[in-house]
């Protein structure tokens, strides 16, 4: 099958690209130009017409990738042509007419070539992130695992874990044998080196997430205390409804910000007070869920709505900062006990003091965003196979003491197994559709 897609982004541009990969790229390309096949990975200018009346559709440039020398590893090529609306849809309309042709799904050109061992997962899954990349930050942190060196380390790890097996395996082919005394305690260090080094790896704060996903910040307090003109303010744009009306903000509202160059998702809830409303009631469930898996809560009241005998005694932790909204109304009576919490006296209608508020979120981004050079762990994915590895590695050691050479060997191909489901060094096929489908269509 050949596949098919605008790889440029859609609307009107200067320029659109439109690549094919498959085995009939070659007859497609011939077809639309009316001439010979180009030089490879030479940009070549090209008239295109329809197929059936050699009518022209655009003159442009034609780049022809014959396979396995393509980012596919198939015949590929790319057709670059003016970017208008019309001519974007007469070109894939002409290649639509090619049998045993389609539009590709969302990230197939990436599985083809993931298929055909041109990258491997985490190359594949980096491709994804700097495409979505929206800040300098997530940017490095892409090319960074573009460049292997998490394969590099992964790889390596789950080879000295096959040395490992190798040797508990010749234990128990041969076990009238006795292996060398150093062999059985290589085995042993080993093993809780590797088990050690994993765990480091996992001890990592989650900022390889926090850097692709974003810093999660929840706006919470009770109803009418300022949280979507907060919200608004930080975004600088009219994102949330603002209203008198206690109550307007029902669902979580969450804008995409890039703050000193880390992004932030902040999010505005509904306002936390015993309501009768049934969706209301769903709508302060959600703002309490989404205070629990956030990295910072930013909990706004206001002088008159100050009471840390309900929720607010509740929501505040290590990860909230304290706001007092409408100071512009008075806060001559606000009681002492607040002071503990190192509150930020703010009017968000006066912009009074928002500044100090910036630079407490600010400090808070930072201290989140420690990063090394030591490998990152970008998804969840990742997480969960690093944590099932070192749990089988765990048993193996048990079970490796206990001279229980069988089993033992059973939890290090697990663990092994688990390893290799990183960068895609075993049947992976159960997850290639979810790691793919957050692409977009044409890369």
């Amino acid at each position: 099958m050949t596949i098919y897609a605008l790889s440029s982004g859609p609307g009107v541009s200067g320029i659109a690209v439109v690549r094919v990969s498959g085995i009939l790229t070659k007859k497609i390309i011939l077809s639309l130009t009316n001439g010979k096949i180009p030089p490879p990975r030479v940009a070549t200018l090209k008239k295109f017409s329809k197929i059936d009346n050699s009518e022209l559709i655009d003159e442009g440039l034609l780049l022809w990738f014959p396979g396995p020398e393509s980012y596919t590893g198939e015949d590929m090529a790319e057709i670059h042509v003016h970017g208008s609306i019309a001519v974007v849809r007469s070109i894939l309309d002409q290649l639509s007419k090619f049998e045993d042709c389609r539009l590709a799904e969302p990230g197939e050109f990436t599985k083809i070539a993931f298929q055909n061992q041109k990258i491997n997962l985490l190359k594949a899954e980096s491709v994804s992130d700097l495409i979505s990349a929206e800040t300098e930050i997530q940017r490095r942190q892409a090319l960074k695992i573009m460049s292997g060196e998490s394969s590099n380390k992964f790889n390596s790890l789950r080879e000295k874990l096959l040395k490992i097996l190798s040797k508990v395996e010749a234990k128990i082919d041969f076990p009238d044998e006795d292996l060398p005394e150093d062999v059985i305690k290589d085995i042993r260090s080993d093993s809780e080196k590797i088990r050690k080094e994993i765990e480091k790896i996992l001890d990592d704060q989650k900022v390889g997430e926090r850097i692709r996903e974003g810093f999660k910040i929840a706006i919470l307090g009770p109803a009418n205390a300022g949280k979507s003109s907060l919200l608004n303010y930080l975004s600088k744009r009219e994102v949330a409804i603002v209203s008198e009306i206690a109550g307007t903000t029902r669902d979580v509202i969450e804008a995409h910000l890039n703050l000193d160059g880390y992004p932030v998702v902040i999010s505005d809830t509904a306002g936390i007070r015993d309501s009768q409303d049934e969706i209301e009631k769903k709508g302060i469930k959600l703002a309490l869920k989404r205070a629990d898996d956030a990295d910072l809560n930013i909990i706004v009241i206001e002088p008159k709505s100050i009471d840390f005998t309900g929720f607010l005694n509740d929501l505040v932790s290590e990860k909230s900062i304290i706001v007092i909204n409408k100071i512009d109304i008075g806060y001559k009576n606000i009681n002492q006990q607040i002071s503990k919490f190192n509150p930020i006296f703010l009017s968000i209608k006066n912009e009074t003091n928002l500044d100090e508020l910036l630079n407490r979120i600010k400090d808070k981004l930072r201290n989140k965003f420690v990063s090394s050079d030591e490998t990152l762990i970008t998804r969840e994915r990742h997480r969960r196979s690093l944590e099932a590895c070192v749990l089988n590695l765990k048993h193996f050691e048990e079970k490796n003491s206990q001279e229980d050479f069988d089993k033992a060997a059973e939890d290090l191909r697990l663990a092994t197994r688990h390893l290799g489901m990183i960068v895609g060094k075993v049947d992976v096929e159960e997850i290639l559709g979810s790691i793919f489908s957050d692409f977009c269509i044409g890369k």
